[in-house]
């Protein structure tokens, strides 16, 4: 009997094994994730850029800029987690987010080094700018980069911190 038992754990063992690392569980979700099309690969950012610094003043909000790309992962998982319940009402309470498509690494170049964002670090990158325009947090070390690890109040924590400060009026 302990034979027969030690025999349906093992095969349970080797189906959750399987299940749980095999390459299509990885593969489904990338897959699933470029049929979402979070960067305008078309787009001028620097027009896209200039138009959410205008929202941003209207509404009294910060700009989020994430510079990414449609093929990273990271970048998929970040754009879930911004609107997942916990978050979004965050998001939509205090910022205005604006995607920067960088390709493969040879767009908006400039946007990156002049929110000093470096691309040797990985993304998605981020940068936090006062409707204004003016620089007020850059991710300077690939702190996003692998937000597949990160959590839920990891990234709550980062839209609190750099939220605007309420005005009493």
């Amino acid at each position: 009997m302990r034979r027969a038992i030690k025999s349906q754990l093992a095969v349970l063992a080797v189906l959750i094994a399987w299940t749980v690392f095999s390459p299509g569980a990885l593969v489904n979700a990338q897959e699933n994730s470029k049929h979402k099309q979070i960067y305008d690969e078309k787009a001028d950012a620097h027009v896209e850029l200039k138009e959410a610094l205008a929202k941003a003043t209207a509404e009294h909000k910060r700009v989020i800029v994430v510079f990414g790309a449609n093929w990273c992962f990271d970048c998929h998982v970040l754009d879930d987690a911004f609107h997942s319940p916990e978050l979004a009402p965050i998001i939509a309470g205090n910022y205005v987010v604006v995607h920067i498509d960088i390709g493969k690494g040879e767009k908006n170049q400039d946007l990156m080094n002049k929110y000093e964002v470096p691309m040797k670090r990985g993304i998605p990158g981020l940068a936090v700018l006062g409707a204004d325009g003016k620089l007020i947090y850059s991710q300077k070390n690939g702190e996003f980069e692998n937000a597949r690890a990160m959590s839920k109040d990891d990234f709550r924590d980062f839209l609190n911190k750099w939220k605007p400060e309420t005005k009493n009026d």
